[in-house]
């Protein structure tokens, strides 16, 4: 049997909350004296996995460790590639109109941008597109390269991943998606992005398990 390996803090959250239960997020960073951001990927990882219950304006609760486990083990069999989905790429020198056409026709929140060589060189998302609309910026003619997150500051998942793992930086950085990319182990410039991975294929996969 696969067992959650918690880190110190989230043992300690956990026994805040079985003390203090109902109990709010910032009362918990307060007690912890570190602040809610600080906790969120904590809260998130141990809501999701079951361990605690999440009401709205009211707190978290404690929901039993012997639940969480079973909860756990699916999660835990689940890679990246088990559910990712087919990415939506554009070209460096697309047009910011164009961009935009293809983000609201594809109905995601971001973009993933490759070069000449179908590397992967960027990602724009909504954000992005409406302070260039906003702006004094030409969108049509202007190319979506100009806007970009470049890499490397673009977060990343590789297709072996653990589900839990990417969910972490998707909550982390506060992220809609991150794609999922091939790196050539004698080139580490050649990115190829074979997938995308969001919130809403983390969604679906915990409510596949909770139907199951």
């Amino acid at each position: 049997m696969t067992i959650i390996q918690l880190n110190p803090r989230q043992l300690k959250i956990i026994d805040i909350v079985k003390e203090n239960e109902p109990i709010t997020g910032e009362n918990i960073a307060s007690i912890l004296n570190v602040t809610r951001a600080t906790l969120r990927s904590d809260l998130a990882i141990l809501t999701m996995t079951g361990i605690l219950d999440a009401r709205p304006k009211v707190g978290y609760f404690y929901s039993g460790i012997t639940g969480a486990t079973l909860v756990g083990n699916k999660i835990k069999d689940k890679k990246v590639k088990d559910i990712m989905s087919v990415p939506v790429i554009i070209k460096q020198d697309t047009n910011i109109y164009d961009s935009i056409v293809t983000m609201f026709l594809s109905d995601v929140g971001s973009i993933f941008i490759i070069d000449d060589s179908e590397n992967l060189c960027g990602i724009v998302s909504r954000k992005d597109l409406l302070k260039a609309t906003i702006g004094s910026a030409d969108i049509n003619k202007m190319p979506i390269g100009m806007i970009m997150t470049r890499t490397p500051n673009v977060i990343t998942a590789n297709k072996e991943d653990d589900v839990i793992l990417a969910t972490k930086k998707i909550i982390e950085h506060e992220v809609d998606s991150i794609p999922v990319v091939e790196i050539n182990k004698e080139d580490t410039n050649q990115i190829k992005v074979i997938g995308r991975l969001s919130k809403t294929n983390i969604t679906k996969l915990f409510l596949e398990i909770a139907d199951n």
